[in-house]
This record gives structure tokens, C-alpha cells and sequence, in this order.
């Protein structure tokens, strides 16, 4: 057994270390010019001390095994990752919040796609050249491809940084001499006037699609939803006349609740005969899976629609706008966006549901009107 002295030793020095006691197990306690302002009970360093002696009796050292601790940290540090590893790291962390698939999935291609030239390098031999590299090609011919390309590359280079094997960011700040300021152009989402979309409806109806397609399609206009939300949607979230989206479905990360007009209570219950329960989706494809990310914008596309699914959000917008009797905030709402500012939010928090009942019946009568 190893003699007492290191375990006196052990007790004497976290002593001193937290209290500034300078011998424990003193009969007489510290007196106020060396004691700290808050001293620990020497009772509450026991545990530590226990550790300690239990590692020296095993013959360890547990002061040398700490430092051999952070010199394996230090070691592991050595070993430089490239840009590649960094990239799936940094993806595989953020990947958990983001709820767009395609968004997900474009990330990573992107940086395989266009910065080849350096992500089988150790991160920190990528200089400012390497990234301008990268970017010049397409920073005038695609500057909104670059401007994604450049922020990825940041996000890489900032993981980096916060590990401490790289000391600032390359694609950072640094470069900005070297490039062109390019003006952002805003790409609005093709989308149909108002005035156009029964007619749109109506092709969708006519068309050789998978009946699931077609009445998602559907479902989504009369209920200005996103093509995901619809794709997703379950029998489980219809209560009556109401659609309950859950929180971890939704753009805002919020449940959301969505009346439901006549006529599409009606196109629910001819999904419920025509596609069935079973697969517990709402509009299944024919394997029982969700629909693909894919089906409707190439159901519009194939029917000769002149918009984008998510561009039927917009129509109803204006539609809304022009002439509806609803409120701005029912509008705002129906759409799943935020109303207000954050202070006027945290006052206001109804969801306006019977108004907005009210709106997308309007709506749905705009779009197919109601034989009674």
C-alpha cells in the first residue's frame, strides 16, 4: 500500500486550493486573513480526496493521468481534418433543425459540386487564393449559387476556427476586396393570378396523375398549405372540421391549426375512399410512403401550369388581399406567418381560427363554388 504521505498531501494541497486552509484536519479552524470569502466545508472535499486516494492506492497517479489527458487533447488536435471531413461534420450537426428535405440534401452537393478543388485538403492549408479559386468562376455568371457556395464555405471554415485549427476564416471577411459586389436578385416563386387558378384546378382533375397526387395537389390550394405539410399530412391531425399540424412539421416550429372548408372536408372523405387508412398518410403513394418531394411540382409542370406549387400560397395571398373580407392578421395566420412584431405577439395570441374559417370558405367558393 502506498504510504500516507500522498493522501496527507492530497488533503493539504485541495485544502489550500479551496479554502486556503493550510492543514486540514487542524483542530482549530482557518482565521479570517487566510481563509476565503466563502469557504468550502473541508467535509465537501471528501469525495474529491477519495477519488484521488482510491487512484493512488491502485498505484496511479492521478495529477500525471490529467496531464496525459490534455496532452492526448492536444495530440488529437494535431491531426489536421480536411475540408471534406469538416463539411459532413458541420452538415451532420445542423442537418437535425433543418425541416426543408431539399435544403438538407443541396448543402453538402453544393460544396461537392463546386468546391472540389479544395475538399481534400487539410483545412488549415486553405488559404484566401484557394477560396477565391472557388468563387470566381461563378461569381458574376451565378451569383446567387456563389453567394450559397461562399456561405457554406464560411460555416466549414467557422467550425474550424472555433476548434482552433484554422485562426480566422478565409472565406470570411478577408476576400471581400477581391470580389465584385454583386446586387441580390430576388426570385419570386412562379405563381398564378388569382383568376387562374380554378381553371388550374381543373387540369389537375382532368390529368392521368395518381389519384393521391391529384387530391394533394387539391387539398393544398383550398387550404393555402405548403407542399410538404400536405404530402405529410395524417388522418391523426384531422379533428372534424380542423387540420392540426404539428410543431416539428411546420416552417415556424409551431402547431398550427387550419379550418377546413366544405369543400375540402368533402375531398377528404373522397381520399379516405379512393386511397384508404391503412398507411395512416392522408394522400399515400402507391408503396404507402409519403408522395415524393417531386410529385407536385411535376404534376404542374406536366399539365402545363405556369407556377410552382408553393406559388399557390401567393395567389391566395392576393386573392385575400383584393377581395376577401378578412383581416390582414387572419391572412397573415392562414398562411402560417408570423403577425406583428415579437412584443405585439407575446400580447396577442389568438389564432383567429373562426375568422379564418371564414376566409378560406370564401376562398374555396372563389374557387369552386357551392352547388346550394
Amino acid at each position: 500500500m502506498p504510504p500516507r504521505a500522498p493522501f496527507l498531501g492530497a488533503v493539504a494541497h485541495l485544502g489550500e486550493r479551496f479554502n486556503g486552509i493550510e492543514e486540514v484536519g487542524g483542530s482549530s479552524p482557518p482565521s479570517s486573513t487566510t481563509s476565503s470569502p466563502n469557504p468550502l466545508p473541508v467535509a465537501s472535499l471528501y469525495p474529491i480526496i477519495a477519488l484521488y486516494w482510491c487512484a493512488l492506492q491502485q498505484g496511479r497517479n492521478p495529477w500525471s493521468e490529467q496531464e496525459e489527458e490534455k496532452a492526448a487533447r492536444l495530440e488529437q488536435l494535431k491531426v489536421i481534418p480536411t475540408f471534406r471531413d469538416v463539411t459532413y461534420k458541420v452538415h451532420e450537426a445542423n442537418a437535425v433543425r433543418w425541416r426543408n428535405e431539399k435544403h438538407t440534401n443541396s448543402w453538402l452537393q453544393t460544396l461537392e459540386r463546386h468546391a472540389k478543388l479544395i475538399l481534400d485538403m487539410p483545412i488549415d492549408e486553405i488559404t484566401q487564393a484557394h477560396v477565391l479559386t472557388v468563387l470566381e468562376p461563378i461569381w458574376s455568371t451565378k451569383p446567387e449559387t456563389a453567394r450559397r457556395v461562399r456561405q457554406r464555405m464560411r460555416a466549414v471554415f467557422k467550425w474550424g476556427v472555433s476548434w482552433g485549427y484554422i485562426p480566422f476564416n478565409p472565406a470570411g471577411e478577408v476576400i471581400d476586396g477581391a470580389l465584385v459586389p454583386m446586387p441580390k436578385v430576388q426570385e419570386h416563386l412562379k405563381a398564378l393570378p388569382y383568376q387562374e387558378v380554378s381553371a388550374a384546378i381543373k387540369k389537375i382533375r382532368d390529368s392521368e396523375a395518381w389519384a393521391a397526387t391529384k387530391l394533394a395537389f387539391e387539398f393544398m390550394i383550398l387550404t393555402a398549405a405548403r407542399g410538404g405539410e400536405v404530402r405529410y399530412a395524417t388522418w391523426a391531425e384531422i379533428d372534424g372540421d380542423t387540420w392540426t399540424r404539428p410543431a416539428h412539421k411546420m416552417k415556424g416550429n409551431k402547431p398550427h391549426r387550419v379550418p377546413l372548408s366544405i369543400q375540402a372536408t368533402v375531398l377528404l372523405r373522397t381520399a379516405k375512399e379512393k386511397l384508404g387508412t391503412e398507411s395512416g398518410l392522408i394522400f399515400p403513394s402507391p408503396d404507402g410512403n409519403p408522395l415524393s418531394e417531386n410529385a407536385l411540382p411535376m404534376r404542374a409542370k406536366k399539365c402545363g401550369i405556369q407556377a410552382v406549387p408553393h406559388g399557390f400560397r401567393s395567389s391566395f395571398r392576393d386573392w385575400a388581399e383584393e377581395c376577401s373580407s378578412g383581416s390582414h392578421a387572419a391572412i397573415e395566420i392562414s398562411l402560417a406567418h408570423d403577425y406583428g412584431s415579437a412584443v405585439e405577439r407575446a400580447y396577442f395570441r389568438s389564432d383567429l381560427l373562426d375568422q379564418r374559417r371564414e376566409l378560406n370558405q370564401e376562398w374555396c367558393n372563389f374557387l369552386d363554388p357551392l352547388p346550394f
